[in-house]
């Protein structure tokens, strides 16, 4: 397995994305800058300049004509992928956290952190196919549930959104009524933070990963739990394969501690575990810090 480095932010990476096809990766961090690559060479492509705060999502259309980027500066963002112009912002009165674009691209959910008195949010956008015609009003609401909610995703068919964040529960929401369907066990669930939220390639499963050391894997309709990996380190980042029964675990200590601790104590590496055996298979070494993002090639033999 042949690493390639790819050098282009100045501060901490918060996600990765890859395009459908898997040519493009697109790459958040705390730098204002959201990048895009080739996903072959690691070649940088451009940026995508225009937010002040921490970008700490992104999505890309399945044309791969449209990238949508949530950030710390209170604004979710829509960009031409190809020229890097920004096509539409839409305003919020607290950071917006996530971003995920529908099945069809027609619409877009949204998580803002509680901020100054106001609570977190679950919002979704009606995504315009012409620019010019782009509104920003909601068309559904949901008052989410104490603490920040740190991922959204849209469940099987986009009838319903599926939630998950500090309160370490995980919540399935109708996306016509803003109804709560399901929760997870506070027995069987995680029980600290849930950090992120991966889905499986045909959106049956979805994959949490949480810092109480473990990540789990749940059915997307039903919320069942159906397996559970446990290591010995925070979970900051989750993957699942497209291609093998294999998912990927990322993390390592708090960033306070980083400084504190050899890189070898600190378990920077990714550890990859059989989905179905829940046994640990491998891992891959060479961070120097805490893995925040993770992301399977769609055609399965690479990871970033």
């Amino acid at each position: 397995m042949r690493p390639i480095l790819m050098k282009g932010h100045e501060r901490p990476l918060t996600f990765l994305k890859y395009n459908r096809e898997g040519d493009l990766l697109f790459s958040c961090a705390k730098d204002h800058n959201p990048t895009v690559w080739f996903a072959d060479n690691g070649e940088r492509l451009g940026t995508y300049r225009g937010h002040n705060g921490a970008v700490w999502c992104c999505d890309v259309s399945r044309d791969s004509m449209r990238l949508i980027t949530g950030s710390a500066d209170q604004s979710v963002k829509l960009w031409n992928v190809q020229t890097g112009a920004q096509l539409y912002s839409f305003n919020f009165d607290s950071p917006a956290r996530s971003v995920d674009f529908s099945v069809g691209d027609k619409l877009a959910v949204i998580t803002t952190d509680p901020f100054m008195g106001l609570p977190s949010t679950i919002q979704v956008k009606r995504i315009a196919r012409d620019p010019n015609e782009q509104s920003s009003e909601s068309v559904l609401t949901i008052k989410g549930p104490q603490g920040r909610i740190n991922r959204a995703i849209w469940g099987p068919l986009n009838n319903t959104i599926i939630s998950a964040g500090e309160d370490a529960v995980v919540r399935v929401w109708d996306t016509e009524t803003g109804q709560l369907l399901k929760e997870s066990d506070k027995e069987t669930g995680h029980q600290k933070t849930v950090t992120s939220l991966s889905k499986s390639a045909d959106g049956s499963h979805f994959l949490t990963g949480s810092l109480d050391k473990s990540a789990k894997l749940w059915d997307a309709r039903t919320l069942t739990l159906i397996k559970t990996y446990v290591t010995e380190r925070p979970v900051n980042a989750c993957a699942i394969s497209p291609l093998l029964d294999h998912v990927v675990i990322g993390g390592g200590q708090e960033a306070v501690h980083v400084t504190t601790t050899d890189r070898r104590a600190g378990k920077f590496e990714a550890k990859f575990f059989h989905k179905i055996l829940q046994e640990e298979i491998g891992g891959v070494k060479g961070h120097f810090g805490p893995i925040n993002a993770l992301a399977f090639n769609p055609d399965g033999r690479r990871i970033k």
